[in-house]
């Protein structure tokens, strides 16, 4: 263990046993030209002296706080997060915590994971839930993994439509690579216009699992029941990449009949920070559950009858089953999961389904609006959620620079990954945008339409 320092006595022993004298012969294969390289540094700082620097140079990123108001979505969200949810995340109780293999010393981590499992159950509509992956993107992954294992290599095909995010999809093929598996669908040419249905033909009987996303990457809402029957009568397992938000107001892709359900739960509570980290949720039903990857927490009683928890069907990881794991991921993003159960217990049901409407609203507001200025339209007909795709007279970069100087941050620029979008940008609309900064992006829009 890296967190526990040793003794004299112990690095003696460890020495020996590897059959050196000092720690100095360890770098004898290095040679000796490179193990002392000249770097050039400037002078020492003093910790004033490198605060202030450090300070300065953080000027230079703008933010979403003080600075810039934001229209970008595209998987991660700019939501309200509660002071408390902060709050707690810094005892030190959570904050240094590790990996709770001891339950007799780990019960208030346990418990949080517990709580945060049966949360992301009930939202989903699912029976299970581990905790947790690293993002959205692992967590698709990871469910082509265990359909895999499911069907124990005998069915070899996985289907995923081009209307999953194109992270997911990277991450995705990225996996498959060593499997074996074959990846279709996953073409950013195929027909945006199309549901769900256009996939139905894909689906065979060599199909381990069909991949959708509920709303999908261009924040279109589909009631995905009967393709999940369809799936099923060809035998494959459905997985649905749910936006957590959404779930609070839409039916819930359990109640679809989904096998499996996973996301990213950054809007849970979780800040932007540039990126990362993030969360990976991954819920499924029991009859999967040993063959699911990451940690799960179990609720029991010990041997004076009290409630208790531990972790639970750990076996199947690596480092019990080594090369005949399922799955090679190991991490439980416990503090981000934590966040995620504090958010979701102080919003409540009720609290998360206002968050859920007034995104909703907001962004169809938002999306009159913007079809009103010339030059501009919705491209889908499609109900939408928070995020919807707007056809533009410019490419969205010199639109987006022009919002940047108004101070907006803009939509993302859904060319990039869709040849066949070029000049489409994909706006997000949560509740932290207010009708005047809508009303304020749509005339800044107006002056580049004019330009």
């Amino acid at each position: 263990m890296t967190y526990i320092p040793i003794s004299p006595v112990e690095r003696e022993a460890m020495l020996a046993t590897v059959g050196v004298k000092s720690l100095e012969e360890l770098f004898n294969d290095i040679p000796a030209r490179h193990r002392f390289p000249k770097l050039d540094l400037p002078p020492a700082l003093t910790e004033m002296e490198a605060a202030a620097e450090l300070g300065e140079l953080s000027m230079g990123n703008e933010n979403i706080r003080t600075d810039l108001v934001s229209f970008l979505g595209a998987g991660a969200y700019n939501h309200y997060i509660p002071a408390a949810v902060d709050h707690i995340l810094r005892r030190g109780e959570f904050y240094t915590a590790y990996t709770p293999y001891q339950p007799e010393i780990s019960q208030g981590t346990l418990q949080a994971i517990f709580e945060y499992q049966s949360l992301i159950c009930a939202l989903t509509g699912m029976e299970v839930s581990n905790a947790s992956h690293y993002d959205g993107a692992t967590a698709v992954a990871e469910a082509a993994n265990m359909a895999y294992a499911q069907f124990r290599g005998k069915r070899n095909r996985v289907v995923i439509s081009p209307g999953v995010h194109p992270q997911y999809r990277q991450t995705l093929r990225t996996y498959v690579q060593g499997l074996g598996l074959e990846l279709v669908g996953d073409d950013p040419q195929a027909d945006l216009d199309s549901g769900p249905e256009a996939l139905e033909t894909l689906i065979d009987e060599n199909t381990a699992l069909v991949v959708v996303q509920y709303p999908d990457f261009f924040g279109r809402v589909y009631d995905y029941t009967h393709f999940i029957e369809l799936a099923h009568t060809r035998g494959a397992l459905v997985c649905v990449a749910a936006n957590p938000t959404a779930l609070a107001l839409f039916k819930t892709p359990g109640g679809m009949g989904a096998d499996i359900v996973v996301g990213e739960g950054q809007p849970l509570g979780i800040p932007l920070s540039f990126g990362g980290p993030y969360l990976g949720f991954f819920t499924t039903r029991k009859q999967y559950i040993h063959k699911m990857a990451g940690r799960l927490v179990g609720e029991t009683v010990d041997n004076r009858g009290q409630r208790a928890f531990v972790l639970t069907l750990t076996a199947r990881e690596q480092h019990i089953k080594r090369e005949r794991a399922i799955s090679n991921i190991c991490s439980n993003q416990g503090l981000l999961a934590l966040a995620a159960a504090v958010y979701l217990s102080l919003l409540g049901q009720t609290g998360l389904r206002q968050v859920a409407e007034l995104c909703y609203h907001k962004a169809h507001y938002a999306a009159e609006k913007v079809s009103q200025v010339k030059g501009y339209s919705i491209c889908f007909d499609t109900p939408f959620f928070h995020e919807f795709s707007v056809c533009c007279p410019k490419p969205v970069a010199d639109i987006n620079t022009h919002l940047l100087e108004h101070g907006f941050l803009g939509g993302y620029d859904l060319g990039q990954d869709y040849p066949a979008l070029k000049d489409h940008m994909l706006i997000a609309v949560t509740e932290m945008n207010t009708r005047d900064e809508i009303d304020a992006l749509v005339d800044v829009l107006a002056e580049v339409s004019h330009d």
